[in-house]
């Protein structure tokens, strides 16, 4: 019996060994993995798809990278966290499980904010795309993010709404629970009132889907503008509903609103659509010239743009947010997830949607946004103005 037993042993051992030599394989590799921590359903699906696409793009731009002398192949891996908190741990735990060097993402702040803990357990960096809510980079050393943040947004929208639609009083809506829809109400609330403005505010539930009486209480309230900064799902049924109560006030919205299917929902409808975004068409026709070739080329990545080559600003920055990753990989000299993460703080880059680089918070450095607004006739977008805060 010993003897069996010290065979079983010296075979667990050999067993052992050879697993060790497959990991050592492996690890000697050529690929570097990137994580994608993306929505693609629910709430959110539609702008998460978006946002994929232009890290998509950059990596049929740009499949490789030099680390150390030696070629590596860049893979995307993708997890979806459904735009929802309750699934965001498993998720992030997908792409911690997968070998990811560094992670992407999300669209959405509040699923950013549900995987912090996991991603900084993992020592694993992540920079986020869009996600705007201030929590998201606040108290941890491992989140950072390319985008600008609530409080500008907030302000600039609560200017444009006082020195260019000429509003006196705002009727404020989110979602309850929501982390960027509260989050920018607030910014925006405080704005305004610093402007004189009146600012009533309301919150609808989730999975609510009808507007009636919130569109009602705006009118009843004598609201100039309504701004509704909620996730793409309502602002199309809000769209939608307020022209179908005649509603004449412009519709504010942020950079969730900033979508081709928003104007959709809105063609020849009797609506004014305002958004603050992070791009605006025209700003690199070299890279919109590409994309479009890119999506026109492939019918899945048509599909997931809403079923036309209009550029998305979430496409823009998860293009840029690639290449940040892109530069924080060569410049660690590594693919190692503990150098990617020390590195990062100094990464620069000039990217489509202007210069990137990172405070101490690990917040991107940026001082102004695009306003547009949507052309119901040629459903399209057309630029305002660029907005600055001081």
């Amino acid at each position: 019996m010993k003897k069996i037993i010290a065979l079983v042993l010296v075979l667990c051992l050999a067993l052992a060994l050879c697993a060790c030599g497959g990991g050592k394989a492996k690890e000697e590799s050529n690929v570097i993995k990137i994580g994608v921590y993306e929505p693609q359903s629910g709430d959110n699906g539609a702008g998460g798809k978006q946002e994929i696409l232009g890290m998509q793009y950059a990596n049929y731009k740009t499949p490789t990278v030099e680390v150390g002398g030696k070629t590596y192949n860049v893979e995307l891996v993708i997890a979806d966290n459904e735009s929802s908190n309750d699934k965001a741990v498993s998720a992030a735990t997908k792409l911690i499980s997968s070998g990811c060097s560094v992670v992407l993402g999300s669209y959405g702040s509040g699923v950013s904010i549900a995987a912090s803990d996991t991603f900084a357990e993992a020592g694993l960096a992540a920079i986020g795309v869009t996600c705007t809510n201030p929590q998201v980079t606040q108290g941890n050393d491992h989140y950072f993010r390319i985008c600008f943040l609530d409080p500008f947004q907030g302000t600039v929208l609560a200017n444009f709404a006082h020195d260019t639609l000429g509003a006196k009083t705002a009727y404020c809506l989110g979602q309850l629970g929501n982390d960027y829809d509260q989050g920018l109400v607030n910014y925006f609330k405080q704005a305004a009132e610093a402007l004189g403005m009146k600012v009533v505010t309301a919150e609808f539930p989730e999975n609510n889907s009808d507007f009636t009486s919130y569109l009602t209480s705006a009118k009843n309230e004598g609201a100039d503008v309504i701004f509704a900064p909620c996730s793409i799902s309502y602002a199309q049924l809000i769209v939608e509903q307020a022209d179908a109560q005649g509603i004449q006030m412009p519709l504010l919205a942020g950079d969730t609103w900033d979508s081709n299917a928003i104007l959709a929902a809105a063609e020849g409808k009797n609506v004014q659509i305002y958004v603050s975004t992070f791009y605006a068409e025209g700003g690199d026709p070299d890279f919109e010239k590409g994309i479009k070739e890119w999506l026109n080329s492939n019918s899945e990545a048509m599909t997931n743009n809403g079923g036309n080559d209009m550029i998305a600003a979430v496409s823009v920055m998860g293009y840029d947010a690639y290449y940040t990753a892109l530069e924080a990989i060569k410049k660690a000299g590594s693919a190692d997830k503990a150098d990617i993460l020390a590195t990062l703080p100094s990464v620069t880059l000039s990217g489509v949607s202007g210069a990137i680089a990172f405070d101490d918070t690990g917040d991107a450095i940026r001082d102004s946004a695009y306003i547009k607004q949507a052309n119901t006739s040629d459903v399209v977008w057309d630029f305002v103005t660029v907005a600055k805060v001081g």
